[in-house]
């Protein structure tokens, strides 16, 4: 069994009463979101001479959502079993060795809160949910008994371990009961005395109250009387103690025979050290218990601020206690203790283990109270992973809890050596990048667009940039200073600085000597150095070169940039990625091959990685920038999008990638092959890091919380696993619930949660949810889902509804709610003739007025003396009268204007209050106050268009001022339209623009600022940018393009119309391109259309597409043979094999003349290239574009293409007559065929260009001396491969005349021959078989065109390139030899390290590692090889191929040692039929060079059957 790779895990769930447990022996498991983390503790975890004995050994998987108890069973024989339970409804039992779920039970209705396997019955485990519902579970017997004990909210629950049928049960309220299971669930006890949660319940470990010396008067409290009658104390209730843990800051010890508290201990407050106490402390105080075995006189607690205390219960009265860990500073939690248990090791050690908010996991020794080791955790998503170049070892992790870690991967005395830093960071760590010189330097982005420094050597908080990003920062890199920072001297300025890329799309350069200062937008140098005109990129990744002279920016619509400093020159953009680019890394430059360090590899949302080599581009420097769309390898396997690409800083060409798909994919680049796939995370992969000291070590990253370092030859998967169903996450995902996002109706009855539940989820917890969420539910939407009942939909049922006490108050509010529902059903109104119809009144506008003169006739009579005296008065008049007009204000309307006024204001007052101002408004009318009116109703909010229409009566100024105010209520109340429209009547044209802008009405605006802007105008081209770059971001990309098109920006418009990446869109592009005059742009996008036509077979609209520009000519010629090569092919195979889809030309369809005859026919008839100036044109064209060379995982179309490049080449030289060009283009095309391993599309590109040797090209050469060593691997080339079919011809399982050899025997004694395609990938395996191959029979010989073959094998027989081969293979076997033993000292280190380790077992070990290994041939047992006996044969090797001349090197050759054994093996089966000459120089040959790996065998074998008489 391999060990499980090193994990950091999750951080254990909070506000649990009981979610760590641990058995007897040592292993320990804590509940981490929604699965079980276990660790081995103790001797049996073989950790690392000197390290802290512990390992994380494995998780168990398989809830759905938050474990929220977990609970070991501590039974001996049964210790490997468990219990969980979970938000998602259920309870399972789990066996930790195979990791598997024994059983389940999903009978809890509500939310499970509490959770414990009873420790005398051996298959009991009690479960107690929300509403207060327990049930028990009995196991063996599949038996389950549920309880009502008290209608409340279960906080926790502790069976006792002295009788098996006693529970007690700690409530929301602090309320603790004892019930009897075995009486129906019977309260023996109501301890009441806590007002708050009760968080703990421990049982005293011994039996009996005489342990200890409690003064029976001390409390005199009465005994409860339980359901309201005294009980009589029965030999259940007698003789023990429990102690119960409160929010209320106090544990009580409690007497089961009395029924009453005898203790009650207070909770101290705390000097913290290292800074002052929390002020919020109280609110989060969570108090667990553990009650020591075999010493029931002390207690251990936790207290406010993360710290423990170990109480003495022997003096109470003194309420003593002693803290843990006083000798030692830092080694407390900092913060709240949720869980404690008590762990006994296999070498008698008491240990105690707790779980914190801080995130940590502790072990103390009981003996000692000092804290031997901690383990520490994950509050979020693993974003980022990084490095220091300088610190070797020590690894910055960025997490999504707001905190950075920085852990010493190479600590001897500790695995999980891990430093925090939170001060000043407050979101999520999405970036981190190490300074490459100074040491603890570390630059960090947030999630919310904050870069910053820390000094990770110090304790200081860190350095903040002023300049913020708008959003996500998704990367960071040092790099040298560009201008405006470069400018000064060189003190004046740093060596290097930040620059960091954020989500909004641009990239910002920090000083890091003055962060306070203002960062740099690079755009702006960007597009003034190289004069662009159209819209930049959103830029989404940074990469700086490792000589810090060239910058890689990718971006969002899948292009790669390269910029050269100082002045950032635009050297090539890479058009490969169609998708936003997430990842680009250089190669490093301290390799044995310096020219990889211009390799760069690239990862997108399209799942492929593209590693390109820019070395040409970097040194020819090009005047203009160039355009890159093919990739010198494709690395394909993922699934989703590749998130994080490292280079392997020990190997060369060696790439990993993490991906979506969950996965970690170890590549070599250069031969595009997978070699190891980790699958160990549960989760998407968000970033990985290669080990700076460990070649086979690799540390990666997930949204599972987890960080994991695993060894890539403990791999069993070599490449990622494929197909949409490709991994258990993606079945985990779609059995998640998904949120509902129907409003939330509020019911009758609320279900009650937990307080602190939630008080985590807005406060410590808050930051993770925002992000992305696991399985696509967060926890607020699933604590919302659970307290809320989903409403039934409105059915009209008359029958009653009965329910169980249980389910009363559910029942209860779902009846109401149907009740409601079905009140609320109308039918529709019935129309009424309209002499039925009643005009309805108009409201009075004084219906105070109107209502006083509707009183007795007494006060009427009133109302006209009052009045009379008032009119009739000649003086002024006194109180009484003054006093009654008051009183009656509705006299008024028949007095003066004053007291008019103030029975409109009264009136006025009473329309307000009753809700309706527009009458309000039309009585300040009537009075002539327009203003105040006007005033008034914009202050309330209740300007509308009847009060803004009549606003001009009171002056231009006021309907202005009016106009404005009713805009902004309009845009308070969201009419944004209607509120641009008013600030149009009163010219404010650009008002109105921005207005419909910044609330995204962008059509509108567009349209108001065509309408009355001028149309040069610069507002008008920002909407449609600012437009497009929305509807870009949305997948809009036809709309984009139309308003870049209408921004004038033709580029842009081509651009994104190809982001879509189909052929149609491509080709629209491309035309669109061509008609702006962006021909450059044109070329590629109808090029990248014809290559996609090009997948689906459809050779008449590729040609089509080319056609859209004149500069693809040559491309039309490279796919017309392209074309005419794969009808050719296609001709060549059976018909029922044949692809039916194929659409050809007219002139592909023909089969008159070979195959070179048809290509240059088509040429000349369908694309008019005749003339040698013609020729001349397209091979300049062609001769610029550059593909890199073949691998054997280079897909066959792409090498189709490939090669028919090369071939255009060689035919349109020889139309020119340049022969010296004709040789080298066909060769390539030759030599990639063979590197591929197509052994047939050789031998056709040789009958098909050459139906008649090289003799023809021997005569065009003459003695042209350039391409002689060029022509003779071409020649050599040609002989090699009808060698073979020679050998095959001769190797049949029948004899059958062929051109090579005769036969008289009936062609129906043998069976087609197909085993080619087998053989020619190994040719040289296939040469090592005498054995396999039958003898000749008598009627078997060889053909005068074999004979002069055979003597024609001596140009392959070239002792140089013999000797150069061998020294090439030498080089590799001693590299191979050296990863093998580096291999084999890390397996043997990492052997000795688990040794003691429950995973111990050689035999399977060896056995399932030996896969692992890589292939190499089967050999004999040597002497192993020292490390200076390779050294030396390395270094002699190497100074051998310095010494041969480039040509030599320069031009391939094929194997001489393989030509050796292949025409010894045609010898040896025709006796007479090779030149013994020949055979004497194959054989001195292979005896001289035949020492490697690979052919020593082979040469032994050839050499005992040629000795044989």
């Amino acid at each position: 069994m391999k060990p499980e790779p090193l994990t950091l895990p999750p951080s254990p769930n909070w506000y649990c009463a009981r979610c760590s447990d641990a058995a007897p022996g040592g292993i320990f498991g804590f509940a981490a979101r929604t699965s079980v983390f276990l660790v081995r503790v103790g001797p049996s975890a073989g950790a690392n001479p000197g390290a802290p004995p512990f390992r994380v050994v494995g998780e168990l998987v398989g809830h759905t959502e938050r474990v929220s108890g977990f609970t070991f069973s501590h039974h001996p024989g049964q210790y490997n079993l468990c219990a969980t339970s979970s938000d998602d409804g259920t309870v399972k039992i789990w066996d930790v060795e195979t990791k598997a779920v024994v059983t389940e039970h999903s009978f809890h209705q509500h939310t499970i809160s509490a959770l414990h396997w009873s420790p005398t019955v051996k298959d009991l485990i009690v479960s107690g949910d929300e509403k207060g519902v327990v049930f028990c579970y009995w196991l063996n017997r599949n038996d389950s008994q549920h309880f009502f004990p008290e209608p409340r909210t279960i906080f926790c629950l502790t069976c006792s371990p002295h009788h098996e049928d006693l529970v007690a049960i700690g409530y929301k309220d602090g309320i603790v009961v004892i019930i009897d299971i075995s009486k129906k669930g019977e309260v023996i006890h109501r301890l009441r005395g806590h007002d708050d949660e009760i968080h703990s319940i421990a049982w005293c470990p011994l039996s009996g109250e005489d342990c200890l010396p409690v003064n029976q008067e001390e409390n005199s409290e009465e005994p409860d009387i339980p359901n309201g009658k005294l009980v009589a104390e029965t030999p259940i209730t007698k003789g023990c103690y429990l102690a119960t843990g409160s929010k209320d800051q106090t544990i009580r010890i409690w007497s089961c025979s009395r029924g009453r508290g005898i203790m009650v201990l207070k909770l101290p407050f705390l000097k913290r050290r290292g800074g002052g106490v929390d002020p919020a402390v109280k609110e989060r105080l969570w108090l667990t218990l553990h009650w020591p075995n075999n010493q029931p006189t002390q207690l251990v607690s936790s207290c406010f601020g993360g710290e423990l205390l170990l109480w003495d219960l022997t003096q109470s009265w003194r309420r003593k206690y002693t803290l843990f860990s006083t000798s030692a500073e830092g080694q407390n939690h900092s913060r709240i203790i949720f869980n404690l248990c008590p762990l006994k090791t296999e070498d008698d050690k008491q240990l105690l283990l707790s779980t914190s908010m801080d995130r940590d996991v502790k072990c103390w020794d009981m003996a000692t109270l000092e804290c031997c080791w901690t383990l520490p955790s994950l509050g979020g998503f693993a974003y980022s992973l990084a490095f220091s170049p300088v610190d070797v070892g020590c690894l910055a992790i960025g997490v999504g809890d707001g905190m950075i870690r920085v852990w010493n991967t190479l600590s001897i005395k500790n695995n999980y050596e891990v430093k925090s830093f939170w001060q000043g960071v407050k979101s999520k760590v999405t970036a981190l990048c190490w300074h490459p010189n100074k040491e603890g330097c570390l630059a960090f982005g947030t999630d919310d667009g904050k870069v910053g420094l820390y000094d990770t050597c110090s304790n200081k908080p860190p350095q903040i940039s002023s300049t913020y990003h708008k959003k996500t920062v998704y990367r960071l890199a040092w790099g040298p200073p560009v201008p405006p920072m470069s400018l000064g001297g060189e003190g004046d300025r740093p060596s290097l600085t930040l620059y960091s890329c954020g989500g909004e799309g641009i990239v910002l350069q920090h000083n890091p000597w003055k962060l306070s200062g203002e960062a740099f937008n690079i755009n702006k140098l960007v597009r003034d150095t190289n004069s662009i005109r159209y819209k930049l990129p959103v830029h989404t990744e940074i990469s700086w070169k490792g000589d810090g002279k060239v910058m890689a920016l990718g971006n969002e619509d899948g292009s790669i940039e390269i910029f050269q400093v100082p002045n950032l020159k635009l050297l090539c953009t890479i058009q490969q990625h169609h998708k936003l680019v997430n990842a680009v890394v250089w190669h490093h430059e301290h390799g044995s091959r310096p020219e990889l360090s211009c390799l760069i590899a690239s990862g997108s949302n399209n799942a492929v990685i593209y590693v390109h080599n820019l070395r040409t581009v970097l040194e020819s420097n090009p005047e203009s920038p160039v355009t890159i769309t093919e990739p010198f390898r494709t690395l394909s396997g993922h699934t989703a999008k590749v998130t994080s690409l490292a280079w392997s800083p020990h190997h060369d060409g060696r790439l990993v990638s993490a991906c979506y798909d969950g996965t970690a994919q170890v590549w070599d680049a250069l031969r595009e092959e997978p070699l190891f796939n980790f699958r160990g995370h549960r989760g998407r992969l968000l970033c990985v890091a290669w080990s700076p000291v460990d070649p086979e070590c690799i540390y990666s990253g997930a949204d599972d919380f987890c960080v994991c370092r695993w060894l890539t030859s403990m791999q069993d998967h070599s490449r990622p696993p494929q197909g949409k169903k490709c991994i258990e996450l993606e079945k985990k995902r779609l059995s998640q619930p998904k949120p509902k996002l129907k409003k939330k109706k509020k019911p009758t009855l609320r279900l009650p949660g937990k307080q602190d539940s939630s008080i985590v989820t807005e406060d410590e917890s808050s930051r993770e949810t925002s992000g992305p969420v696991e399985n696509g539910v967060s926890d607020q939407d699933g604590e919302e889902e659970a307290q809320e009942p989903e409403l039934p939909s409105p059915v009209v049922s008359g029958e009653a509804v009965s329910c169980i006490a249980v389910s009363l108050g559910v029942e209860k509010s779902k009846v109401t709610v149907n009740s409601k529902a079905t009140s609320l059903k109308k039918e529709p109104p019935k129309e009424k003739p309209e002499a039925l119809l009643k005009k309805r009144k108009a409201r009075s506008m004084l219906p105070l007025s109107t209502s006083l003169d509707h009183r007795s006739k007494e006060e009427l009579h009133r109302d006209c003396l009052v009045l009379a005296t008032a009119t009739h008065a000649k003086a002024e008049l006194n109180e009484d009268v003054s006093a009654d007009l008051e009183e009656r204000f509705h006299l008024g309307l028949f007095t003066d204007r004053a007291t008019l006024y103030r029975m409109m204001e009264t009136e006025g007052k009473g329309h307000l209050e009753s809700g309706h101002p527009e009458l309000f408004h039309q009585l300040m009318l009537w009075k002539g106050d327009l203003k105040g009116v006007l005033q008034a109703a914009a202050e309330r909010g209740e300007l509308t268009d009847s009060l803004v229409a009549v606003a001009p009566v009171a002056g231009y100024s006021v309907w202005l001022w009016a106009v404005e105010a009713f805009a902004k209520q309009l845009c308070f109340q969201d009419q944004y339209v209607k509120a641009a429209s008013y600030l149009l009547s009163i010219h404010k044209v650009y008002e109105a623009v921005e207005l419909l802008k910044s609330n995204h009405f962008y059509r509108e605006a567009i349209a108001v600022a065509k309408a009355r802007l001028r149309p040069e105008d610069p507002v008008l081209k920002d909407l449609y940018l600012s437009w497009g770059s929305i509807l870009e971001k949305d997948g809009h990309y036809a709309i984009a393009a139309k308003c870049y098109l209408g921004a004038t920006s033709a580029y842009d418009a081509a651009k994104v119309l190809a982001r879509k990446g189909d052929a149609a869109s491509l080709r629209t592009a491309a035309e669109l391109a061509s008609i702006a005059g962006e021909s450059e742009l044109a070329a590629s996008l109808a090029l990248r259309c014809a290559q996609e036509l090009l997948l689906v077979k459809n050779w008449v609209g590729a040609q089509e597409a080319l056609g859209l520009h004149e500069s693809l000519q040559g491309q039309r010629l490279v796919f017309c043979l392209l074309e005419l090569l794969c009808r050719h092919l296609e001709e060549k195979q059976p018909p029922e094999v044949r692809s039916p889809s194929s659409v050809y030309h007219q002139w592909a369809t023909g089969s008159e003349g070979d195959l070179m005859q048809r290509v240059t026919g088509v040429w000349r008839n369908t694309f008019s290239v005749d003339t040698p100036e013609q020729c001349r044109a397209a091979l300049k064209k062609l001769q610029d574009v550059k593909y890199p060379s073949a691998t054997s995982n280079t897909p066959f179309r792409q090498l189709l293409l490939h090669v028919c490049h090369d071939l255009t080449l060689a035919i349109l030289s020889q139309q020119t007559a340049s022969w010296e060009e004709a040789v080298p283009a066909l060769l390539q095309a030759v030599l990639r065929s063979y590197t591929s391993g197509n052994f047939t599309l050789m031998q056709e590109i040789y009958s098909a260009f050459l139906p008649s040797g090289c003799d023809y090209l021997r005569d065009k050469l003459g003695d042209l001396s350039l391409t002689t060593a060029a022509f003779k691997s071409l020649e050599a080339f040609f002989i090699y491969g009808q060698l073979y079919e020679v050998w095959w011809s001769l190797c049949g399982p029948g004899p059958e005349s062929s051109i090579w050899v005769k036969s008289t025997v009936p062609a129906e004694q043998r069976e087609p021959e197909d085993s080619a395609s087998a053989e020619d990938t190994e040719p040289v395996a296939a040469a090592a078989q005498p054995q396999s191959s039958p003898p000749s029979g008598p009627g078997l010989r060889l053909s005068g065109e074999s004979e002069r073959l055979l003597s024609a094998c001596r140009k392959l027989f070239s002792e140089r390139h013999a000797n150069l081969q061998a020294s090439q293979r030498t080089v590799a076997e001693v590299q191979e030899t050296l990863a093998e033993m580096i291999r084999q000292h890390q397996k043997s280190q990492l052997c000795k390290a688990t040794a003691n380790g429950p995973s111990r077992d050689d035999p399977g070990q060896e056995a399932e590692q030996a896969p692992s290994r890589p292939q190499s041939p089967r050999e004999e047992s040597n002497a192993p090889v020292s490390l200076p006996e390779l050294t030396r044969r390395l270094t002699e090797a190497n100074k051998k191929i310095a010494e041969f001349p480039e040509s030599i090197k320069a031009w391939p050759f094929p194997d001489v040692l393989e030509c050796c054994l292949v025409l010894l093996h045609i010898g040896s089966q025709c006796p007479g039929a090779v030149n013994p000459e020949m055979q004497q120089q194959a054989e001195e040959l292979l005896q001289k060079y035949g020492h490697t790996r690979a052919y020593r065998r082979y040469c032994q074998t050839l050499h005992m059957n040629f000795q044989r008489p």
